[in-house]
């Protein structure tokens, strides 16, 4: 058969066009992405107040020492409240009182109180908003049935039994706080943890730094007003 000069010329150039490089036809291999949420960083927690097994046993060594019982029931709880051995937890502007908290729980020791309320002013005088106390006393009824469901709350006895039992620790709210203020009540709490009137922890799975205030508390609040030189406040 005689191929025309129009014919042989298009077969040419398909040939050309499969073995020449610059015609040959390339994959294009396209690198897999990753989701976007796939590359999200976890947020790593490492808060200034960590809590320990041995913090737990040492603050009950020094609840001991004073002598201060465990509340059992509602009963015993009562009878601390009726001899002002306890004292009622006041909302104010600068404290405000979880709304679930019942009022025969509103009640913490009076060097807790004093700590609270001095927290409380501090923090509105900075920043024109209160703090809220989520919890304070509890008997260790009330701890055992909240352990059913709070895997991370303190046993209601033994040696690293809840100090809430005593009315010592309040747990303030911290949902909310931005990061300023978070700060800002880490400097406030740093120099008190420091000289052992308070102990700290911010609470990973709660919303909450859980605050066990000791007896000296209040004389060293008083002393830091005597002296001009020192001072809780973070500026």
């Amino acid at each position: 058969m005689v191929c025309s000069w129009k014919s042989f010329g298009v077969l040419s150039l398909f040939v050309l066009a499969m073995v020449a490089p610059g015609f040959a036809v390339r994959k294009v291999h396209h690198r897999y992405q990753r989701p976007h949420h796939a590359r999200v960083r976890k947020a790593v927690w490492n808060p200034l107040f960590r809590g320990s097994h041995e913090m737990l046993v040492s603050e009950n060594v020094k609840l001991d020492a004073i002598q201060l019982p465990r509340i059992e029931d509602d009963d015993q709880l009562m009878i601390l409240e009726d001899n002002e051995d306890l004292v009622p937890l006041s909302e104010s502007r600068s404290l405000k009182i979880a709304a679930n908290l019942l009022p025969n729980r509103r009640y913490c020791r009076p060097w807790t109180r004093d700590f609270a309320e001095d927290f409380g002013d501090a923090f509105y005088q900075q920043f024109h908003k209160p703090i809220q106390i989520n919890s304070a006393v509890r008997t260790a009824e009330q701890q055992k049935k909240l352990r059913r469901y709070n895997h991370n709350a303190a046993p209601e006895a033994g040696e690293t039994v809840s100090t809430h039992l005593t009315g010592v620790t309040v747990d303030i709210s911290k949902r909310g706080l931005t990061r300023k203020e978070h700060a800002w009540v880490e400097q406030y709490f740093l120099p008190m943890r420091n000289a052992g009137v308070i102990d700290p922890i911010e609470e990973r799975r709660q919303p909450v730094f859980h605050v066990v205030v000791f007896e000296g508390y209040t004389d060293w609040a008083d002393s830091q007003q005597e002296d001009p030189t020192t001072t809780t406040n973070a500026n």
